[in-house]
């Protein structure tokens, strides 16, 4: 029986709206008012080229963090720019608008401007939501990087009171899926969190109930009663930018995949699992024996975050090889 188990919840919500220094508003109507958000920024993209049966979520694929934020809107919707601007085509279903000190790409809409054409906040149509992607994808650049439109100077009214969660904190095998039955630890392992948010507006439709990114996860290892070993360390940071896309498997753990997945050409219509590497690898031996708990903190964009801590015993038997737990 696993007996690494989830041993601390602490929520405590601040209920920060946070919207003044907003610099913009939704690109659908009304303009002033909170749509449902059903993909946050951070949130991981993953396209397994393998089935699931054959060993796909470790396998070969596509893998990369999701660029904005995905506005749920139905079929027809009219979209409109959030800032003033030059518009241009991305393709036959996204428009980028060039905007002072910003730049915006709305992705699938069948567009209704051509390249050149000045457009206006809030007035001129760039296009509406297209069949069957019931939403509206919105990327913000500022300079060369991607930027959080939930962060400072981003979209408004933005208000979120539902605070992320640390679902799980275990320990692996390297190179395994499995997580180790027992909580006492010898040898060269893996830390990873499970945690989630959820969207601050119910979304309609087939994504209804599904998990987005916490905003920030962090982690923290300390001898119960003792020293601390590993001061608060970020393993995921999504509040401005994204990290490179060479670092995906560094910031998510394998084992990982997005809302509806897909494996090889099937999809399947399922909430996404998301795990955080803490330690990447962690050596026992390099710690006294005794016992542990990892603190994991988890926060989102309107600075709502929860706690959750697991214990673990290491035990360390000098001159004498690990025994896998």
């Amino acid at each position: 029986m696993r007996r690494l188990v989830f041993i601390l919840f602490a929520l405590v919500p601040a209920l920060v709206a946070g919207t003044n220094a907003s610099a913009y508003p939704w690109p659908i109507k009304p303009f002033d008012q909170q749509h449902p958000i059903r993909a946050d920024f951070g949130d991981p993209r993953t396209r397994f080229w393998n089935t699931m049966l054959t060993d796909g979520l470790q396998g070969p694929g596509l893998f990369q963090f999701h660029n904005g934020i995905d506005i749920a809107a139905s079929e027809g919707t009219p979209v409109y720019p959030v800032m003033s601007g030059t518009a241009s085509l991305i393709d036959g279903a996204a428009v980028l608008v060039r905007s002072p000190g910003h730049k915006f790409q709305y992705f699938h809409i069948t567009p209704a401007v051509h390249d050149g054409q000045h457009v206006l906040a809030g007035r001129t149509l760039l296009g509406r939501v297209i069949r069957a992607a019931n939403h509206v994808h919105l990327t913000e650049i500022r300079g060369r990087r991607v930027w959080n439109p939930l962060a400072p100077g981003g979209i408004a009214p933005y208000v979120d009171r539902t605070a992320p969660q640390v679902d799980a904190i275990f320990a692996e095998p390297l190179g395994s899926l499995v997580p180790f039955d027992s909580a006492t630890l010898c040898g060269t392992v893996s830390l990873i969190a499970s945690a989630h948010d959820s969207p601050p507006l119910p979304v309609p439709g087939t994504f209804a109930g599904y998990p987005v990114s916490p905003a920030l996860v962090t982690w923290s290892l300390a001898e119960v009663n003792g020293l601390v070993y590993v001061p608060t360390v970020r393993a995921a940071d999504f509040r401005t930018t994204l990290p490179l896309v060479r670092n995906f498997w560094n910031v998510y753990a394998r084992g990982s995949y997005q809302n509806a997945p897909r494996f090889s050409n099937q999809q399947f219509f399922m909430p996404g699992r998301f795990l955080y590497n803490l330690s990447g690898t962690l050596d026992t031996r390099s710690y006294p024996n005794g016992t542990y708990e990892v603190r994991v903190h988890v926060a989102d964009m309107r600075g709502n975050w929860s706690d959750g801590v697991q214990q673990f015993r290491v035990e360390n038997h000098p001159g004498a090889a690990c025994v896998k737990a």
